[in-house]
């Protein structure tokens, strides 16, 4: 009997953080394009500013990220 291949788990994708729409309208304010990968890569640095953030929330004890954690 064959084993059968074990099933793995899809990689879930990280929710996107920021608004597309509004990313491409303000860089084409700017006179540039927007690039296919640019909001997934800016989400993923949205999304490393806000753990760092949170982190530094919890060392200070508070449960509260606020400006001054960025």
């Amino acid at each position: 009997m064959a084993k059968k291949a074990a099933k793995r788990a899809a990689p879930k994708s990280k929710e996107v953080l920021v608004v597309g729409s509004k990313v491409r309208d303000y860089i084409k304010s700017k006179g540039c394009m927007t690039s296919s990968e640019l909001i997934g890569a800016l989400s993923d640095q949205v999304c490393c500013l806000l753990d760092c953030a949170v982190g530094r929330a919890q060392a200070n004890g508070r449960k509260t990220v606020s400006a001054r954690d960025v």
